[in-house]
């Protein structure tokens, strides 16, 4: 009994140690929006800002260690792009940010940590908690990354590497507006031992609207209730999307789009 009660502390010990580097980083950035929420907004602010999100790339990339994803730089940024509460795109995934110019294609590195922490954060917004079904659901990939909002039409089938935990791609459509339309943008994200990489590719797929979810969408629009028009607009999206996910794997562009997701995983740098 000793013996097991020498071995659960020795775990607890190893497991607070790692969590210690995870929560400098987390104390530092709430130390760092509890300061900008008092803060009157101009010049001096704005530079002391900009200094703010650079002390926490250091620390991330401390954290994360070296990250080489074929097709975006070498050097991340912090992810967290604003420490103002009020700011649009408050709120994005801890973690080390890359990017192309012009962000068609984007990646966050993060710890298995980290990202448990941040759902959390976000659960009165809806976000599951559990890692596996956060990964599958739109609220992670309209909050995660970028200021704008994500539809998710369907899981794309990629096959997971044997060193990954997981491995889950989407097929979606993001933007500002209207959220109806042939997706064409695929994220991909992977866990391997401690590190999340989270893959966003906004021109990847070459799809086309489905006749028989078209229809669906009509018959939705066209009842009387709910007399709410953006209520009726998003339970016609909703039934739209499921229409999609369905019959997408019987489409002619398919077979192409779960290449596509399967070469953006390979990218990754997955061992």
């Amino acid at each position: 009994m000793r013996s097991l009660a020498l071995l659960c502390l020795l775990a607890f010990a190893t497991a607070a140690h790692a969590a210690a580097p995870e929560q400098h980083y987390l104390d530092l950035r709430d130390r760092f929006i509890a300061k900008f929420a008092k803060a009157k907004e101009n010049d001096e602010t704005y530079k002391q800002h900009d200094s703010a999100l650079d002390e926490l790339t250091g620390v991330l990339r401390g954290l994360v260690g070296p990250v080489r994803i074929k097709g975006l730089p070498a050097d991340g940024k912090s992810n967290v792009d604003t420490l103002f509460k009020e700011d649009v795109g408050f709120g994005h995934l801890d973690g080390l940010g890359f990017a192309m110019e012009g962000d068609k294609q984007q990646a966050v590195v993060t710890t298995t940590s980290l990202l448990k922490h941040w759902l959390h954060e976000h659960s009165k917004d809806g976000m599951p908690q559990e890692v596996d079904a956060a990964l599958r659901s739109d609220r992670f990939y309209y909050q995660a990354i970028q200021d704008a909002a994500f539809a998710k039409y369907a899981e794309l089938p990629i096959t997971k590497p044997a060193s990954a935990s997981a491995a889950v791609a989407v097929l979606g459509v993001r933007g500002n507006g209207d959220l109806k339309g042939p997706p064409h943008e695929i994220d991909v994200v992977a866990i391997q031992g401690d590190k999340v990489y989270f893959l966003v590719a906004s021109e990847a797929a070459k799809t086309a609207e489905i006749p028989a979810c078209k229809k669906v969408w009509k018959q939705m629009m066209a009842r009387k209730a709910p007399q709410d028009a953006l209520a009726k607009e998003d339970q016609a999206m909703n039934a739209y999307t499921k229409c999609f996910a369905k019959e997408a794997p019987s489409q002619s562009w398919f077979a192409a789009t779960v290449k596509k997701a399967q070469s953006q995983l390979e990218r990754l740098p997955l061992r």
